[in-house]
């Protein structure tokens, strides 16, 4: 049977990527998705492909990419190999944009979301102490924490307020119910 692709989404600060890296570690049958992003490969945080601008371009217009979306002035993707684990079997979890979730619905034959929230003191924190943005950017971000989903797209709502682990256990309950 085909994998899933489970797209995890939430406001920055929220921990998507603590909390997908941590699942990743605890089941097998999870694969990470690698993102190829338009920063430099040395930059901190997830593990990802850092490509120039016109590096990307010609790999998009080369069809590399099952999805890719513009975020805070960078442009991201999840590269077309991610098909091939998805036929092994194996579940793809990706950190995506709230945006792309109809197109991931549209893309994937199973698409699972998970949506990560947190209280507004968490996140504050959270993005302050990564210490990549302004105060000013860091109040932005807040202000789009509570975006809605798109219209038509369901989703299993995960507080990830509390400790990473009981979060994670939480989502992996959810998805194999038969580990329990």
């Amino acid at each position: 049977m085909t994998g899933r692709f489970i797209a995890v989404v939430g406001p920055s600060g929220v921990g998507k990527d603590s909390v997908m890296s941590a699942m990743a570690q605890s089941e097998p049958r999870l694969v990470l998705a690698r993102r190829i992003i338009t920063r430099p490969s040395d930059a901190v945080g997830e593990d990802f492909e850092g490509v120039t601008e016109d590096c990307f371009a010609q790999m998009r217009s080369a069809g590399e990419f099952a999805l890719s979306w513009p975020a805070h002035g960078l442009q991201y993707a999840i590269p077309v190999s991610v098909d091939q684990t998805l036929a092994k079997g194996c579940d793809v979890v990706a950190n995506l944009s709230r945006a792309q979730l109809v197109a991931a619905q549209s893309r994937f034959e199973r698409c699972e979301i998970i949506s990560l929230s947190a209280t507004r003191e968490v996140l504050a924190h959270r993005l302050t102490a990564r210490g990549r943005e302004t105060k000013e950017q860091v109040e932005k971000r807040l202000d789009r924490a509570s975006y809605a989903l798109p219209d038509g797209v369901i989703a299993h709502v995960i507080d990830n307020s509390g400790a990473l682990d009981e979060t994670v256990q939480a989502v992996l309950r959810l998805l194999y119910p038969a580990r329990s």
